[in-house]
């Protein structure tokens, strides 16, 4: 007898109370550094604000509301590959047509939070005065070893064999033809779902270019191109510390950030101040409440561990995968406030870019920090494709 295809359940995590009484104690009990006097955020995260921060999450954060407004959108969880695979799911509202399925794929330090805001967006664009027509069925699943997905308990998994469970999931639920988008690590899993998948995927949205390879002669590239590996190379020196742990020695770190939730915060806190579009000041991007349902989420989980250790799987990716060039429709946004913004030149080298737009505001996270703005470039990126996913 066959095996029954897998079905997704419902899922609706309740923390308790004994979770939040032990995550505040720490916070009481913390053991601060001490930092130089005016350091500020030049040697990593600040410490006045992580004190002002840490603060407010033992004494007002209110993770349950929290949680609640999390779970009006409707989420499930499938067993797929062995692991259970947590994602929400929601329908287009009242589509003037067929709605086009997407899969977003966050990055890090992140998880399925990173498209909390611009859900509503996708799927009711005539709600928030867009067209109707360009209504989206948006699944959003957490990596495994991310937020609610199950952390492989053997090795890593990386964004080839993601992409993999994205394209089985997406299966699963019923649409055999879809669209694909992502940042970060999510904009790795989109190019190969468009890579591995060209059958089914009918364009892939992208954030940035990644991490750039090349093998061939360094003459044959562009003064465009090669002034950006430049400042790959300056940037790596300057803010890649983080990558190299993560890539080589990622359960080291994790021992720490797991035990304390003010070493989580500093560890997440930091990256969500340098890659957004907020001059600096964290909290015109992020409020307080939004900072910390991002770690919580990661503390309550337990997944800063897992989710480090899938950049040492990527960093085992051959070079031969990461210089092949994705011929599905590829569209690019990219954000003013991100980093290492890559060249149009390397984006038409490794892709078939049909689209290349650089918004004024936004950063690494803005499908967070600019949902109507990220909603519009991917409603206008994927118009002319629908009709090749709902036909």
């Amino acid at each position: 007898m066959p095996d029954a295809p897998p079905r997704p359940e419902p899922f609706t995590p309740q923390t308790a109370p004994a979770e939040l009484e032990d995550l505040r104690a720490r916070l009481r009990a913390t053991r601060w550094p001490d930092a130089p006097e005016d350091a500020g955020w030049s040697l990593g995260s600040d410490l006045d604000y992580l004190r002002e921060l840490v603060a407010y999450w033992a004494e007002e954060f209110d993770w349950p509301a929290q949680e609640a407004a999390l779970a009006r959108l409707p989420r499930f969880r499938v067993r797929l590959g062995g692991l259970g695979i947590h994602f929400a799911h929601v329908r287009a509202t009242a589509p003037a047509g067929p709605a086009l399925p997407l899969v977003l794929s966050h990055g890090w330090p992140d998880s399925f939070w990173r498209y909390a805001k611009v859900i509503p967006l996708l799927t009711d664009p005539g709600a928030h005065g867009a067209d109707p027509a360009d209504a989206f069925d948006v699944v959003v699943p957490d990596i495994p070893g991310f937020g609610y997905s199950d952390r492989p308990t053997g090795p890593p998994l990386n964004s080839i064999a993601v992409a993999g469970l994205w394209a089985e999931l997406m299966h699963v639920l019923g649409y055999e033809r879809f669209g694909a988008a992502g940042g970060d690590i999510g904009s790795h899993v989109s190019r190969y779902l468009g890579l591995d998948h060209p059958d089914r995927v009918v364009a892939v949205h992208r954030m940035d270019g990644g991490l750039p390879v090349f093998t061939g002669d360094p003459a044959d590239l562009m003064p465009e191109e090669r002034a950006w590996f430049e400042e790959i190379t300056s940037w790596g020196a300057a803010e890649g510390a983080y990558a190299a742990m993560h890539r080589t020695k990622p359960q080291t770190a994790a021992f720490g950030l797991t035990d304390s939730p003010v070493g989580l915060a500093a560890w997440i806190v930091e990256k969500l101040r340098s890659w957004s579009d907020c001059d600096g000041d964290i909290e015109r991007c992020f409020t307080k409440d939004e900072i910390l349902t991002n770690v919580t989420l990661y503390w309550l989980t337990g997944t800063i561990g897992s989710s480090m250790r899938m950049y040492h799987a990527n960093a085992a990716i051959p070079p031969a995968q990461l210089a092949r060039r994705v011929e599905v429709p590829s569209g690019f946004s990219l954000f003013r406030g991100d980093i290492v913004r890559p060249p149009r030149e390397w984006l038409e080298r490794m892709t078939n870019a049909v689209r290349v737009t650089e918004p004024e505001r936004g950063g690494h996270f803005a499908p967070f920090e600019e949902p109507e703005l990220y909603a519009e470039e991917l409603r206008a990126f994927f118009r002319p494709y629908r009709a090749a996913a709902t036909n």
